[in-house]
């Protein structure tokens, strides 16, 4: 079954300006993401991590990544200290086009973490760096399978073996014309709160937000794009953790909901500080629908 709608054109968004790039460098320390420890030499890589997950496919891959962003965009970002050094954590990231997931991968990557992403299992079968998704992390998912369950416990058990996961909660690159995050689903919260309960403690939960990325043709990238993303700090999801070792078989849908519901505002609210705008008072995107719903 295939995705519904089409992402919207190019030309629905404007690309992000060297001024608005300059209004928010006056706000945050602005680095390149596209470098080893871009905010710094204190930074310690988690070696034992690096050597589980084939390093060498890695490093070629990485190397790849960051040629094609130098040579069609400027890639910039704030946050990249809120990453852990040890431990689980989640990265939910937006997810505008199939060119910025790369944007939170190389980051995580050359702050020396080695998450395992989510993603759908038709990339697998691409050419060339399919399999190098594979090698480096990727754990295939299979939209529409009715496996939801299986991809919610295998994404669990990597979080609760100390491994970083990073996910998409849209499920697919957004459909919302004007390229907000659109409705999201509910597998991520329900990752972070029934890895936090098997744990005993809050996983840490990190929404990154990357903008820009949508104005680049492919084909022609030339002049080079601004690229920004935000990598937050942590959002906090104790008060829904409280009573956890009453829940039962799995967390309660209302807290599921309740955290839905903060990543999506808290991913919107960073994208509109990226790109200078705000998220339509009309509402957002249903996926479901392929409508604008208003905001309860």
């Amino acid at each position: 079954m295939a995705s519904k709608g089409k992402p919207s054109p190019r030309s629905a968004v404007k690309p992000l300006s060297d001024a608005r790039v300059a209004e928010l460098a006056k706000k945050h320390h602005l680095v390149d993401p596209m470098r080893d420890f871009p905010t710094g030499p204190n930074r310690k890589a988690n070696i034992p991590e690096i050597n589980a997950q084939n390093p060498k496919g890695t490093k070629r891959l990485l190397k790849g990544v960051d040629v094609v962003f130098n040579a069609s965009c400027r890639t910039r970002a704030w946050g990249l200290d809120n990453i852990p050094e040890t431990g689980p954590f989640i990265t939910a990231a937006t997810h505008v086009t199939m060119f910025d997931v790369f944007v939170p991968m190389a980051s995580l990557f050359h702050m020396g973490r080695r998450p395992r992403y989510m993603a759908k299992a038709e990339m697998a079968k691409w050419p060339l760096i399919g399999k190098w998704f594979q090698i480096v992390g990727m754990q295939p998912v299979q939209r529409h399978s009715g496996k939801a369950k299986q991809i919610e416990e295998t994404s669990i058990d990597i979080l609760t073996s100390g491994r970083p996961l990073t996910v998409w909660p849209e499920g697919t690159v957004t459909r919302d014309p004007q390229k907000w995050v659109m409705s999201i689903k509910e597998g991520a919260a329900f990752i972070a709160l029934e890895s936090s309960r098997r744990l005993g403690r809050q996983v840490p939960l990190f929404c990154a937000a990357t903008w820009g990325a949508a104005s680049i043709n492919h084909w022609w990238p030339w002049p080079k794009k601004n690229v920004v993303m935000c990598y937050d700090h942590q959002l906090d999801y104790a008060d829904l953790l409280e009573d956890m070792d009453s829940w039962g078989e799995e967390p309660p849908a209302e807290a599921v909901e309740t955290l839905k519901w903060r990543m999506f505002t808290r991913l919107n609210e960073l994208l509109e500080e990226i790109r200078g705008e705000e998220f339509p008072k009309e509402g957002y995107w249903d996926y479901r629908t392929m409508k604008r719903v208003p905001l309860d």
